[in-house]
C-alpha cells in the first residue's frame, strides 16, 4: 500500500533520527581510528586524506611503553573472570530459579544489592586486605576484585532465562532417570545458551575495561591496558597518535568478540525478559 504523505514525513524523520545517532556514536570513534594511522604533526590536524602508518602500533608495544605484557593482563584477568563467574553464576541461578530454602529472597536482594555499592567505596577494604595478603600488583586480586562485580550481575540475568523456561522440560528428564546436574547441563544449559553466551560477553566487557582496581591495586607487573594508557601523558603532553592506536587495541577484541558470538548475543538480549 503507498504511503500517505504523513506516513512518509514520519518515516522520513524516523530514518533522520536514526542517522544522526548513529553519525553521534560512530564519529568519535571513526576519529580515532583515523588518528591511530596518524603521525604526530597530522594528529593535531583535521585531515582526512593523509599517508597512513603503522609505526604508532608499533611504538606502543616497545620501551618506554612495552604494552605487550599489559596485553597479556588484560587477556588473563579478563579470561579468568569470565571462566570463573560463569559456571557459578549459572549453578546460582539454577539453584534460586528452581529450589526453595529458607532465607532465598533475603540472599537474592544481597545479591542484587551488591551491584549499587560503587567500586570506590570497596577498593580500599581491598587494598588493606590485599595488602596483608601480599595479594598487591598480582592478577589474582584483579580477577577476585572482578568476580565480586561480574558475579552477582551473572546470577540476576542467568535467572531471569532459566525462570522463562517451562519447568515441565525438566520434569520429564528426572522422570527418565536424570539427576539434577544432568538435568542441568543437557536440558537446560543448550536452552539457555544464548543467555549465558551474552552474560559471558558482558562480564568480559566490564574486566576487559575495568580501571580503577587495576589502578589501585596495581604498580608494575599486573598493570593492564587501561591503566597503561595513562603512560602516554607525557612531559611532553598527551601522545594523541600512541593513544589512539592503543585505545584501537583495546577495543578490536570486544568488537571481534561481539562479532563472532553475535547471533548468541542478539537472542540473549531479547529472551529471558519477560517469563
Amino acid at each position: 500500500m503507498a504511503m500517505t504523505r504523513d506516513e512518509k514525513f514520519w518515516e522520513g524523520m524516523r530514518w533522520a533520527g536514526f542517522g544522526a545517532t548513529f553519525l553521534f556514536m560512530a564519529f568519535p570513534i571513526f576519529w580515532m581510528i583515523l588518528t591511530s594511522f596518524k603521525v604526530a604533526r597530522d594528529a593535531y590536524s583535521t585531515k582526512v586524506f593523509f599517508s597512513p602508518t603503522l609505526n604508532n602500533f608499533i611504538s606502543i608495544f616497545q620501551d618506554p611503553y612495552n604494552f605487550g605484557p599489559l596485553l597479556f593482563n588484560s587477556v588473563v584477568v579478563s579470561f579468568s573472570t569470565v571462566a570463573v563467574a560463569i559456571p557459578a553464576a549459572t549453578c546460582a541461578a539454577y539453584a534460586f530459579s528452581r529450589y526453595q530454602f529458607k532465607g532465598k529472597n533475603a540472599l537474592m536482594v544481597s545479591v542484587l544489592s551488591s551491584q549499587f555499592v560503587p567500586p570506590v567505596v570497596v577498593v580500599l577494604p581491598f587494598f588493606i586486605l590485599f595488602k596483608n595478603l601480599h595479594l598487591l600488583d598480582t592478577r589474582l586480586a584483579l580477577v577476585i576484585l572482578n568476580l565480586s562485580f561480574v558475579l552477582p550481575f551473572a546470577v540476576w540475568m542467568i535467572k531471569g532465562f532459566i525462570d522463562a523456561l517451562p519447568p515441565d522440560i525438566e520434569s520429564a528428564a528426572v522422570v527418565d532417570g536424570c539427576n539434577r546436574f544432568q538435568v542441568l547441563r543437557h536440558i537446560t544449559l543448550p536452552l539457555i545458551m544464548p543467555g549465558v553466551v551474552t552474560s559471558a560477553v558482558f562480564g568480559f566487557i566490564q574486566s576487559w575495561n575495568e580501571f580503577l582496581f587495576a589502578l589501585i591495586l596495581t604498580n608494575q607487573k599486573a598493570v593492564t591496558l587501561t591503566v597503561g594508557l595513562m603512560g602516554l601523558h607525557t612531559d611532553k603532553g598527551i601522545l594523541w597518535e600512541h593513544m589512539a592506536a592503543a585505545s584501537m587495541l583495546i577495543m578490536i577484541p570486544i568488537f571481534a568478540i561481539s562479532f563472532t558470538i553475535r547471533e548468541y548475543f542478539i537472542s540473549g538480549l531479547t529472551m529471558g525478559a519477560v517469563k
